[in-house]
């Protein structure tokens, strides 16, 4: 059974840093590609970054050159480095897993960052 468990949010300054973990179990990592997505109050959820098991990886515009998205296949585990933060930032964040071959989508319960003065 796919398990997906964030780590690593709470509440930053503008222009901090935090960096969330997503701690994988019960698939074969290597077949999944991985990524973050948020959900800030009343928005759809939106797509953050995402990274092969290659690690060719996706940023979205807003997010380039801020955040940076890693995954460690000997320990399971994917990771979301956030620089300069912005009150904009604020959000759930959720990770998830696509299977490669099906498409599936798993996802976790998601960790809240806000960024806030």
């Amino acid at each position: 059974q796919v398990h997906l468990v964030e780590s690593g949010g709470g509440l930053v300054q503008p222009g901090g840093s935090l960096t969330l973990s997503c701690a994988a179990s019960g698939f074969i990592f290597d077949n999944y590609v991985m990524g973050w997505a948020r959900q800030a109050p009343e928005k759809l959820r939106e797509s953050v970054a995402s990274i092969s098991r290659s690690g060719s990886s996706y940023s979205a515009d807003s997010v380039k050159d801020r955040f940076t998205i890693s995954r460690d296949s000997a320990k399971n585990t994917m990771y979301l480095q956030m620089n300069s933060l912005k009150s904009e930032d604020t959000a759930v964040y959720y990770c998830y897993a696509r299977r490669i071959t099906t498409g599936s989508v798993y996802w976790g319960q998601g960790t809240q960052v806000t960024v806030s003065s």
